[in-house]
């Protein structure tokens, strides 16, 4: 029984400033069967605002609250701890973090700082977390498809590296983290038993959510995916599947078994 649609959007709905073929029917198909959705999304090189701008470009009309950023978990988190963040994040996504302070200390936050990511940057952040700063990673991917169709590094790299110098663990916002998939489940009360994740990462989107409690994971061969993926990482997906249209049929013929 399927009640409730997780889909990740950079590589399944879109390929940088392209929409992936079918993208915009196959989630129409999915609200006029009457599944909920939400939009579970590791990007961290644009603010929630510029990803609804966007996806409302490609004519999807996407509320606010249907769609789930590591930024907005990061936020929520600061918010709880009473902390200010020491950002290391792209000068896009500094919006998403405004008017945040906090009388209880400070965190370090990384996420795909891009090209800020130097010598500089990140010894300031290494000195913050050795003198007692929290360390917030907005998402741990290991790489992301670029502009040029090839994969680059993405800040799972970078984080790493800061957790080796300090000798602290990162707490991870996004995917693969089980309390992102979560949130976004209960916002449409939807169990982990009746959900499935639709996404093109073997590691983080789909493996991620089957060990989060989810019950189905479908990969796409969209985005970043490559031959073989899916015999990268454990859990395997639930199925591969071509692309979200693919993904869309899977789900509506499994929805009621």
């Amino acid at each position: 029984m399927i009640s409730g649609v997780l889909l990740d959007l950079v590589g399944v709905i879109y390929d940088g400033e392209d929409l992936i073929t079918g993208a915009t029917s196959a989630v129409a198909r999915l609200h006029e069967a009457g599944l909920p959705v939400r939009f579970v999304s590791n990007t961290t090189r644009s603010s929630k605002q510029a990803i609804l701008d966007r996806l409302s470009r490609f004519g999807l009309s996407i509320k606010s609250d249907e769609l789930f950023t590591p930024a907005q978990a990061a936020r929520e988190w600061l918010g709880r701890h009473e902390q200010s963040p020491h950002l290391l994040v792209h000068p896009d996504l500094v919006p998403d973090f405004h008017d945040l302070t906090g009388s209880k200390g400070k965190a370090v936050v990384v996420g795909d700082a891009g090209e800020i990511f130097d010598y500089r940057t990140l010894n300031k952040a290494f000195r913050e977390l050795i003198e007692g700063a929290d360390f917030l990673a907005l998402a741990p991917n290991r790489a992301f498809k670029d502009a040029d169709g090839k994969l680059s590094l993405d800040a799972g790299a970078f984080v790493t590296a800061l957790e080796f110098a300090s000798q602290k663990r990162a707490v991870i916002l996004g995917k693969p983290s089980p309390d992102f998939f979560l949130s976004a489940l209960n916002s449409m009360h939807c169990s982990k038993t009746e959900a499935v994740m639709v996404g093109d990462d073997a590691e983080n989107d789909v493996a991620g959510a089957l060990q989060a409690g989810i019950s189905c994971a479908l990969l796409v061969r969209t985005g970043k995916y490559r031959r073989e993926d899916e015999n990268r990482f454990k859990p395997s997906p639930t199925a591969t599947v071509d692309d979200i249209s693919a993904a869309v049929d899977w789900i509506i013929a499994k929805r009621g078994i």
